[in-house]
């Protein structure tokens, strides 16, 4: 089931972040700059505030959360912020599901192109990502140590 996330939630939306995180930084990073204490107070504030703003979808199997995603607005494109799924949960649907709710949102309110920024290494992520029909941004292909990816949307059919 996915539906829109409510401020009960941001416990679970933080483990499930901190714990997908640690997955692909894990023996990358410095583990302070995706684990330490001021890196989850600062996570933890985004997503609250994302969840106030009403831009977080929760999928949930048996009534416990197994994906988050989060998207909105910045500089005047649509970014997908933030798509983690509880690793316990992985190829099992769950991030296409939250994908696709995702794509239907942006659908529904007219847009036409999306950004994201994946980590350089993450590979399963941007083997997943292609496999939804994500590409190589060619105005911008890197932030950092992320690659940029473009969705384009065909408009709604209604």
């Amino acid at each position: 089931m996915i539906r829109t996330a409510v401020a009960e939630d941001l416990d679970a939306i933080a483990a499930l972040h901190r714990e997908a995180r640690a997955t692909y930084y894990r023996d990358r990073l410095p583990e302070d700059a995706y684990d330490g204490p001021e890196e989850l107070a600062r996570t933890r504030a985004a997503w609250a505030a994302a969840v106030a703003e009403g831009r977080v979808l929760c999928a949930e199997r048996d009534g416990v959360l197994a994906g988050v995603a989060s998207s909105g607005e910045r500089d005047g494109v649509m970014h997908l912020g933030q798509l983690h799924v509880d690793p316990a949960q992985w190829r099992r649907g769950v991030g296409s599901e939250l994908h696709r709710a995702c794509v239907d949102t942006w659908r529904a309110r007219g847009v036409t192109a999306v950004r994201l920024d994946v980590y350089e290494h993450n590979t399963r992520a941007q083997a997943f990502y292609a496999a939804h029909g994500w590409e190589p941004d060619p105005d911008v292909p890197r932030s950092s140590s992320h690659l940029v990816l473009r969705l384009t949307l065909a408009p709604s059919a209604e």
